[in-house]
């Protein structure tokens, strides 16, 4: 199992600014298609409308410990880094998809946050291996 070394416990608490363009890109691209295919767009309307509900509402705030998930500043989730094995950004051009694998479970996030900063957040707290392939920053599997 690799190990997270933990920062020094004089870090600030780092929050995610939300990003906005997945939401909007998906409503559209779902107008865009009302007039083609109106059975496609209706639902790509609901996904990018839910999306934008949560970009609205959630926060990743990374601390010196653990990754804190907050829905209008309650805290729903943590995971701390010493769980983690590791994390990858899928899609890196226009990064979409956020994955993150822990001891017992595995978990997927869309980017509806600042993905340089959530980038640059993953490399500080979670001081894996960074491994590039193919212009993709991930960390090496537990195999």
């Amino acid at each position: 199992m690799t190990s997270v070394t933990p920062p020094s416990v004089n870090q600030q608490t780092t929050e995610l600014a939300p990003s906005y363009k997945i939401p909007i890109v998906l409503i559209l691209i779902a107008i865009a298609t009302l007039f083609i295919q109106p059975w496609l767009s209706l639902p790509l309307a609901l996904f990018g409308l839910f999306l934008l509900l949560q970009t609205v509402t959630i926060r990743l705030q990374f601390t010196p410990t653990a990754l804190d998930v907050y829905r209008s500043e309650r805290l729903i989730r943590s995971f701390p880094y010493s769980e983690w094995e590791n994390w990858e950004i899928f899609w890196q051009p226009i990064p979409i998809l956020f994955y993150f694998k822990e001891v017992n479970s595995i978990h997927f996030l869309p980017i509806i946050f600042d993905p340089q900063a959530l980038n640059a957040c993953l490399e500080q707290f979670c001081n894996f291996d960074i491994v590039e392939k193919d212009g993709l920053k991930s960390t090496p599997m537990e195999r």
